[in-house]
């Protein structure tokens, strides 16, 4: 399904994007030429500085020279604290331009500029793989922007667990709409955590060390004794340095040291924490700056954020006093530094210590931080996409039929468009499916577009659904679920055959539509039991169209079996659509256009012709 639907759409972001990026070039430059010119005053201070003290100790003034090594030792100090905060907004321009450079790939579909994305999704979901939701070149791979992992979660959840409840999507919706007009918001969320690392949050692991409680038998007894053991000693071993009295402090470190080899230090969970002060640390960041833009009363952000606004249990303060303990608690990583740290004083227990009390406060917190921020990361998200997606229209959802005053089910867009296709590249069409029992069937040749047409239509509804923007000029829908057998695999690992793969999918969609407990389901099948010959496949098609027709949803079924069309004289909710080409010039041309009514053409016979198979001399007119 390729072609133009909204010409202007690249250029209006694109041209933006690209001054900015050409303006943040600019700074990188000026920052990088003044940068090379601190690095040479550097040297000149330290050369000129090394000579002159050198010169004034030689002469024998030697008062002169030590002011002399101090002014320029402070000067030294001056330049090399200037040189360090350049070099920090370097590194900034750095991250903020290659933040706007994702944006411009995301805008061109440049798939190898954008981060790789290894989110599999669920095995045997019902829509997932169908619609390129997940995995490379995926939907998903073109919205995240998350920087945690409880954000990456939360963002493929609104995509494969749908549809949402509709109180929560008017919600989720109007903070995705609020963030859209916030770029500046977004893109510093993103660079606060990218200052500190590529690596995302991950907050399962944060969770795992933050609320897994540490308890060393006897703490509050041995810690004390051993402070004091460690106080005793340095002082024996000073008195013994100055020779005032004999090595004593070997007896009150010998029992500090045989202490020390009989308590639990917490190794277990202390290994696991080792390291971990950097994610803490960019949580700390992360949640700082959302703290610092949430304030205003009447948005949809600080409504999201409100339940982490209580003074005593802010996670700012408490994610700070986290990452300072984790990074004392990080010395193990340096087996001699963190050896001499114990042998001075009990640094393990006192750290032990400190992050219990630490868990105390966070463990009954923790979970809902985490949420909040997963909330505002994937509402972040679609807000990126929203706003480089201008022409985007945001969908209307309509109250299902068992909700008062609701409407039937339905779903209907005009100018629909595959938002994974460039907007130079795709044609828009409309759709309309009203009432349960409604079967659309296409039919049309190879290559004339039908598969795309099904991911179109799919993959715009998983957008509605989620809370984001569509590739349409109008678009309102009813709740719906989402079941679909565009793409099938067989697995030799399970010991499927292909078309045993297709059937149990077909069994697994027929069951969700046969579910009237749930929302209705739109259904979109691809090439009707493929994988089995022309007339078992006939008698199967007409009657599971039979079956889905009378079932609790509606959808789309494509098939290059013409006689199928015409099913829409027993079924009563089913309507025949197709596509066609043209040949012209000895070549085939598609226009991608939905049109009424079953295919006048089929071009298998053609397509054989046109790359030199041997094939019947006379044919059916059907076939040219």
């Amino acid at each position: 399904m390729q072609q133009n639907q909204h010409h202007t759409e690249a250029p209006v972001r694109e041209q933006t994007l690209q001054r900015l990026l050409r303006r943040t070039d600019q700074l990188l430059q000026t920052g990088l030429r003044t940068s090379a010119t601190f690095t040479r005053w550097r040297v000149v201070l330290f050369v000129t500085a090394l000579l002159c003290t050198i010169t004034l100790y030689r002469l024998g003034w030697y008062q002169t020279g030590n002011l002399t090594l101090g002014g320029f030792l402070a000067l030294f100090l001056i330049v090399a604290s200037y040189h360090t905060r350049l070099e920090q907004r370097i590194h900034r321009l750095r991250e903020w331009q290659r933040i706007k450079q994702t944006h411009v790939a995301r805008l061109r579909l440049d798939w190898d500029q954008l981060p790789a994305q290894t989110f599999a999704g669920p095995a045997h979901h019902l829509y997932a793989n169908d619609l390129d939701l997940v995995g490379p070149h995926s939907l998903f791979q073109l919205l995240n922007t998350t920087v945690s992992s409880p954000g990456r979660e939360r963002l493929a959840a609104w995509l494969l667990s749908q549809p949402p409840a509709p109180d929560a999507w008017v919600e989720r919706q109007a903070l995705v709409r609020e963030l859209t007009a916030r770029p500046l918001f977004r893109d510093r969320l993103a660079l606060e955590a990218r200052l500190l690392g590529e690596q995302e949050i991950d907050g399962h692991r944060l969770a795992a060390v933050l609320q897994h409680r540490l308890e060393i038998p006897q703490l509050h007894l041995i810690l004390p004794v051993q402070t004091v053991l460690a106080a005793i000693t340095a002082v024996l071993g000073f008195a013994a340095l100055m020779d005032w009295l004999p090595s004593y402090w070997m007896f009150s470190f010998g029992l500090y040291a045989l202490l020390y080899f009989f308590t639990d230090q917490g190794e277990e969970l202390l290994e696991h924490a080792v390291g971990l002060h950097h994610e803490v640390e960019k949580l700390g960041a992360v949640f700082g700056y959302i703290d610092r833009h949430a304030g205003r009363s009447s948005s949809a952000l600080s409504h999201t954020w409100a339940p982490l606004a209580n003074s005593a249990t802010a996670p700012v303060r408490l994610i700070r006093q986290a990452a300072r303990t984790l990074h004392a608690i990080s010395v193990k990583a340096h087996p001699v530094v963190h050896l001499i740290a114990n042998a001075l004083c009990p640094w393990d227990l006192w750290f032990a210590r400190r992050l219990g009390q630490i868990q105390d406060q966070i463990r009954d917190h923790l979970p809902l931080w985490l949420d909040r921020l997963a909330e505002v990361e994937a509402a972040a998200a679609l807000a990126t996409f929203a706003y480089l997606h201008p022409t985007y229209i945001w969908p209307t959802a309509l109250q299902a039929a068992d909700r008062k005053d609701g409407a039937p089910a339905s779903c209907a867009a005009r100018q629909l468009g595959h938002p994974l296709l460039s907007a130079a590249a795709r044609v828009a069409n409309d759709v309309s499916l009203q009432g349960l029992g409604q079967v659309l069937l296409v039919t049309g040749s190879n290559m004339s577009g039908k598969s795309t047409f099904l991911r179109t239509l799919g993959i715009n509804l998983c957008l509605a659904q989620a809370g984001a923007p569509v590739c349409a000029s109008h678009f309102e829908w009813t709740w719906l679920r989402l079941a679909c057998c565009i793409r099938v695999d067989d697995s030799l690992e399970e010991g499927l055959s292909y078309f045993y793969a297709e059937v149990k999918r077909l069994k697994s969609l027929l069951d969700a539509a046969t579910d009237r407990t749930r929302a209705p389901v739109l259904f979109l099948i691809d090439e009707i039991f493929k994988g089995t010959n022309n007339r078992e496949r006939l008698i199967g098609s007409r009657a599971f169209i039979t079956g889905l027709s009378e079932s609790h949803g509606f959808g789309l079924v494509t098939t290059h079996d013409l006689e199928l069309t015409d099913l829409d004289k027993t079924v009563p909710g089913l309507r025949n659509l197709h596509f066609q080409e043209t040949v012209a010039a000895g070549t085939l041309q598609f226009d991608y256009k939905l049109r009424p009514g079953p295919c006048p053409t089929t071009n298998a016979l053609r397509i054989m012709e046109l790359e030199g198979l041997p094939v019947p001399r006379q044919t059916d007119a059907r076939h040219s």
